[in-house]
């Protein structure tokens, strides 16, 4: 199954709610949540005030992708925010296992994501405890950036890596995906689409099924 997960970090909140009805009626069934420290990178952007806020008026898949130094401090209140899946870098932590354990311990499924500098081989380890793994295709922090010609090659290695360990688990990407970018990262392997100026610059009910259109003709 391939879904697409539409980035908040994009979104106009003066409308926030607003636009994840529109999402909603669209049929998009993620949403991806960037929770930033400006530590662990250098952009702030919310916490779980905001998550619990949407979550009242939302059932949809809320996609946590923390951005945060020590990641396991906040765990159990994102997960209490409303977190379905929470996903954390494997350089934020100090041990990863650990936050894994704790994630899934708190009701939610645990991903695990590494930034474009660091080897795909680090991750091996920890396929066999995460529900999803997810490449960065641009430096964490920002919304806009284009997608690094170089994440494609990474795609097609973890997902040979996620397909010789005979995995069920999710490959997800993030970072300057748009109509021109999202068939590569599809043929890549990637099956969970993040994206965010592409969805939210415009008319997101249009963006939406141009996007979903070309997501069409790969999940069959």
């Amino acid at each position: 199954m391939i879904e697409l997960a539409p980035s908040i970090l994009s979104a106009d909140f003066n409308i926030l709610g607003q636009q994840i009805k529109e999402l909603e009626a669209v049929g998009v069934k993620w949403l991806h949540i960037d929770v930033m420290d400006g530590d662990f990178v250098p952009n702030i952007s919310f916490g779980m005030p905001v998550i619990a806020s949407i979550r009242k008026e939302s059932n949809l898949f809320f996609d946590v992708h923390m951005m945060v130094t020590e990641p396991i401090r906040y765990v159990k209140d994102i997960a209490n925010a409303g977190a379905d899946m929470i996903t954390v870098h494997l350089e934020a932590c100090e041990d990863c296992e650990a936050v894994i354990e704790k994630i899934h311990k708190c009701g939610c499924k645990a991903g695990i994501t590494i930034k474009p500098s660091t080897s795909v081989g680090e991750l091996e380890p920890f396929l066999d405890m995460v529900d999803m793994v997810l490449l960065m295709s641009v430096q964490p922090g920002m919304s806009g950036q284009s997608y690094i010609a170089s994440s494609t090659e990474r795609i097609h290695q973890v997902r040979e890596m996620i397909e010789e360990r005979g995995l069920d688990i999710d490959l997800q990407v993030d970072g300057g995906i748009n109509e021109k970018t999202i068939a590569t990262v599809l043929e890549a392997g990637a099956n969970i689409i993040v994206a965010g100026s592409a969805v939210f610059d415009g008319d997101i009910s249009t963006n939406v099924k141009k996007l979903c259109g070309i997501v069409g003709e790969y999940d069959k």
